[in-house]
């Protein structure tokens, strides 16, 4: 499953983001993961969360990026959710269609049975039409 957390910059996302990641963590039995463009926010979250500062792994576009996220994947058998911060930023997706990254994304979530929650820089208004209905949030 693919959800996500859309909005235009400075709405609050990463705090939605955040405040979900944090709650769940208590209640999953499997592991964390959350991808973000820093470590900014590394205080914030538990620490049973693993937080993977994409920035540092030279990622150039969002086919890379796919690889990037099946490689987390295949690391961690116990993986149940993978929470990505500054999505469009850290797949290397800014000012292109986002609809085949979320879709390879959904395969690999049913696939692996891994959840997969995105916060998007853009307003619900911008989001490509196919992807209105994986809205969790819209701020």
């Amino acid at each position: 499953m693919v959800q996500l957390i859309v909005g235009n910059k400075g709405k609050g996302k990463t705090k939605q983001l955040l405040d979900k990641v944090n709650s769940e963590i208590k209640e999953i039995s499997g592991n964390i993961v959350y991808l973000d463009k820093s470590t900014k926010h590394m205080y914030e979250l538990n620490n049973k969360v693993r937080l993977i500062d994409v920035s540092q792994y030279m990622i150039e576009n969002d086919s890379e990026f796919i690889g990037f996220v099946c490689g987390v994947i295949s690391q961690d058998h116990d993986l149940q959710q993978m929470y990505f911060d500054s999505f469009l930023k850290i797949a290397c997706l800014e000012g292109k269609d986002i609809t085949p990254a979320v879709e390879k994304l959904e395969a690999l979530s049913k696939k692996f049975d891994v959840s997969f929650i995105l916060s998007i820089s853009m307003d619900e208004s911008e989001l490509p039409v196919g992807l209105k209905e994986k809205i969790l949030i819209s701020l």
